[in-house]
């Protein structure tokens, strides 16, 4: 009996030795390792069936993801109806490489990524790197091919550093062939197409090569091309008012439009009447130098037709020299209302701005002999200066500081005045335009004006001298100019003596930026030694 059940048990252990061998097949590859025993077996296996597809994406749900967004190498036709294990097989030992392929021979077309151009014949890893892997989780994995996106800049830095509007879309400029040039880019569709002469200027020419953050960097955006002369000389010196364009064109610099578009009304001489339709050439001399190009006319007043006109006067003399008495631009058969009128012969003869004002301005009434006081200006003109000037009920009078040769917009109000009022004139401030600290949105004022620095000024200190509050530049600065001559080191809490006196400034006070402003920093918070002296 004993040597019976002796027997059963050896049958039953050679039973269980041969289920377990035909059960586990050898070990699990590093990968999965973790799954290994029989116990475990139904993670990957159906009962009485082969390994399952359905449960290996169960667990690498990342390839499921793909697949389900018809996206990668697994979704493609050729390889999402086969089973996992067609590929990646298991139980050959903890060191296989259930990833291996031939990647010379793989073919990337059946990924969503076709590879064209230079992506063609760089090394695989050269792309499927960590680096260009955002999700940290992927990142880990060794080996992986998983992980990419097709944006160029995930791989590629951004040459333009953030300056074009579609910084993550460089297929629209460039091709994978090479990076330059971008044979994509169409200036057309820019803010300044290119026409005429541009059109073969070399791109170096308006996008110079420089260097930014150290690195290359061409500059395409934030160019400012509102005016011709924000990229080209200007030959003339400034010496014609207007735009460039209302002379020349974009085909040839040399080529002139001037008579078509340029606006005469910006110069000194307004062109009125029959003036409109004479062509340049008939008042201006012809010349290649650009330097006296239309300057042959300069200072000649527009109310002085005899300058031009003298072979033209038929009077030969007898009626003097201001055709403008009788004649207006019009024509020479335009007379005015009162074409014999000599205003000499009143008590107040007309002079420089008052010539040409249309006698219905100051005559009023239908009798032109009824009497005008003209003894103040201000009967005539309304007061600009809405009582500024009016002092106990009095108004001074316009001609103390202005006259009819120079009209309203100049004056004659000199230094030497100011330096009767309460802020006389020093330094750098004599040399300052009126309009710096008289003209406020249109409007020029000259009484109840602040007189302290910080009323007119910027602090370019951005607060560091506040005292109490208040910035008082005075105590560094006069009005000579912004050099601060007044200003003592040797009354700081850090005077200079020994080396520190022949330093240079911004050897110690460094430039930095705040609200896109530069602000050199004064206020030094740590001055010892070891502060600023790295040895």
């Amino acid at each position: 009996m004993i040597k019976i059940k002796l027997h059963i048990v050896l049958l039953l252990l050679g039973f269980t030795h041969f289920s377990v061998a035909q059960i586990s097949p050898g070990k699990l590859s590093d990968a999965h390792a973790e799954y290994e025993g029989i116990s475990n077996c139904t993670l990957c296996h159906d009962l009485g069936k082969s390994v399952s597809s359905t449960k290996c994406l169960d667990c690498h749900d990342d390839i499921q993801s793909l697949i389900d967004s018809n996206n990668g190498y697994h979704s493609s036709r050729e390889v999402r109806d086969q089973e996992c294990f067609a590929c990646h097989s298991e139980h050959h030992c903890e060191t296989f490489d259930m990833m291996r392929f031939d990647e010379d021979t793989f073919n990337h077309d059946l990924t969503t990524y076709i590879l064209e151009g230079q992506h063609d014949v760089i090394e695989c890893r050269e792309c499927h790197k960590p680096d260009y892997i955002e999700d940290p989780e992927i990142r880990e994995r060794e080996d992986t091919f998983l992980g990419l996106n097709e944006d160029c800049i995930s791989c590629h830095d951004d040459f333009h550093q953030g300056t074009l509007t579609n910084n993550n879309d460089c297929a629209s400029c460039h091709d994978i062939e090479a990076f330059r040039p971008a044979p994509l880019f169409d200036h057309d569709e820019t803010a300044y197409p290119l026409e005429g002469a541009h059109v073969d200027v070399d791109c170096l020419e308006c996008h110079p090569m420089t260097t930014r953050n150290g690195k290359e960097f061409q500059e395409f955006a934030d160019l400012v091309f509102n005016d011709c002369k924000s990229c080209h000389d200007d030959s003339h010196n400034a010496q014609l008012p207007g735009d460039c364009m209302q002379c020349h064109e974009v085909a040839s610099f040399t080529s002139f439009i001037g008579d078509q578009g340029f606006n005469h009304n910006q110069t000194e001489f307004e062109l009125r009447g029959s003036h409109q339709s004479v062509a340049c050439y008939e008042c201006h001399q012809q010349t290649s130098d650009p330097l006296a190009a239309f300057q042959d006319q300069n200072g000649i007043n527009e109310n002085s037709c005899f300058t031009c006109h003298e072979d033209d006067d038929i009077h030969e003399g007898k009626f003097g020299t201001d055709c403008s008495e009788c004649h207006n631009e019009e024509s020479w058969f335009a007379l005015g209302d009162l074409s014999d009128f000599n205003h000499d012969l009143t008590d107040y003869p007309l002079v420089g701005m008052h010539i040409p004002v249309e006698c219905k301005e100051c005559h009023t009434t239908e009798n032109y002999t009824d009497p005008i006081d003209f003894s103040e200006c201000q009967n005539c003109h309304e007061d600009y200066h809405e009582g500024e000037f009016v002092t106990n009920g009095i108004t001074e009078d316009c001609a103390s500081c202005h006259s009819t040769e120079a009209g309203f917009e100049e004056t004659s109000y000199s230094v030497e005045r100011h330096a009767e009022t309460d802020f006389p004139l020093e330094g750098g401030h004599i040399a300052t335009p009126c309009f710096e600290c008289h003209l406020n949105e249109e409007k020029w004022t000259f009484r109840n004006i602040d007189s302290e620095c910080v009323d007119c000024h910027d602090d370019q200190h951005d607060s560091q001298f506040l005292v109490a509050g208040v910035n008082d530049c005075a105590r560094c600065h006069d009005a000579e100019n912004w050099y601060p001559r007044l200003f003592d080191h040797d009354e700081t809490e850090f005077p200079l003596e020994g080396r520190h006196a022949v330093v240079d400034c911004d050897a110690c006070h460094k430039t930095y930026e705040k609200a896109d402003q530069s602000f050199v920093e004064y206020k030094i918070q740590r001055f010892e030694c070891v502060d600023c002296h790295t040895q």
